[in-house]
């Protein structure tokens, strides 16, 4: 029988050998497998959900890689508006968006159209349009590979930030479980994002309901390429492959003079378009970066692979593109895929 790799578990179809796949699908089935993966691994395993936003090491990873598939939400009314849902980590993130428009519950109606899973959401602070998860998150429940446990965190002490979490900064350390979020029966958040506004044909600060929200949200991403692809040539992609840079005032008023979008995150800090910046320095849709690696055709910002393409050659594509930026114009990008697996150095 072929080693099981890394390379079907995510979107880039990158990675190699793993020493073993564990899928849980029953949430009751994990005090099993959490006993299973500690009598095995000295540290927690490598915890997959789909696999949309990670770049996997050609050399693989030689423990356990932990799929989450875990699905199911369990809802309770706090208040006459305000509705608490607990949701399994493997649940796809845009199927809860989904049902809460469906719902009409509103407070995560502009994250439709994000790949990946409801447990992979805090870990990034997944968010778009103006709107994170942080913004509805209440508390998460998480394995403890270091103290054995379950642990239940509340939001704040999940010290989200702009697609940062303390998870992030820690991995391996805990894995999501589950993720209750309060929502409310109410009109969508106001809307602050232009693009969306325009979309709706409404003005900034106005609240559609929830279910035409989500619908403008999913009509301006296909529109602008920003919904993961499952066929075609940009297959292979993990969506944005940059953050959206963090600038001084300075730099801040230097280029948007000069065209660059720019906006204030929910921290407060001022960033720039990553995608602005790459067209700055030459970049196109289709354009080739390297063997096997190449823009998408509808957007620089997304990058793809194709053929042959390895994670060593993806990863180095990037630092290529980041390094034209940092020489223009002083700015460092800062990718936004994770590392998973094994990489000879330190990517």
């Amino acid at each position: 029988m072929p080693q099981a790799t890394l390379a079907p578990l995510t979107t880039l179809r990158l990675g190699g050998p793993v020493g073993t796949v564990l899928d849980l699908s029953d949430p009751a089935d994990w005090l099993d497998a959490a006993r299973t993966i500690s009598a095995r691994e000295q540290n927690g395993p490598l915890v997959l959900g789909h696999g949309s936003n990670v770049i996997a090491a050609d050399v693989g990873h030689p423990g356990t890689v932990l799929v989450m598939n875990t699905c199911g939400i369990a809802a309770r009314p706090l208040t006459g508006t305000t509705v608490a849902i607990t949701v399994q980590a493997g649940h796809p993130l845009a199927d809860l968006v989904h049902w809460a428009a469906a719902e009409r519950l509103s407070g995560i109606e502009c994250l439709a159209g994000i790949p990946g899973t409801v447990g992979a959401a805090p870990v990034q602070n997944a968010g778009a349009y103006g709107q994170q998860i942080a913004d509805t998150l209440h508390s998460v429940t998480v394995w403890d590979w270091d103290m054995g446990c379950l642990r239940t965190f509340p939001a704040r002490a999940c010290r989200l930030r702009y697609r940062d979490s303390r998870f992030k900064r820690t991995p391996g350390r805990w894995t999501v479980l589950t993720a209750t979020l309060h929502l409310t029966r109410t009109p969508a958040a106001p809307i602050t994002y232009r693009p969306l506004a325009d979309e709706l044909g409404v003005s900034l600060g106005e609240r559609p309901p929830v279910p035409e929200v989500t619908a403008a949200v999913l009509a301006n991403r296909r529109r602008r390429s920003l919904l993961l692809d499952t066929n075609g040539p940009d297959a292979r992609q993990v969506g944005s492959v940059f953050l959206n840079p963090r600038i001084t005032t300075t730099q801040a008023a230097h280029w948007s003079d000069r065209g660059c979008p720019v906006h204030r995150d929910s921290d407060g800090n001022l960033r720039a378009s990553a995608g602005w910046l790459l067209e700055l320095v030459g970049c196109q849709p289709g354009q080739a970066v390297a063997d096997g690696v190449r823009c998408s055709e509808r957007r620089t910002l997304t990058v793809t692979a194709h053929g042959d393409a390895t994670a060593t050659a993806f990863d180095q594509a990037l630092a290529k593109l980041a390094a034209r930026v940092a020489t223009t114009t002083g700015i460092v990008l800062q990718p936004e895929p994770t590392h998973v697996g094994q990489w000879a150095t330190s990517p």
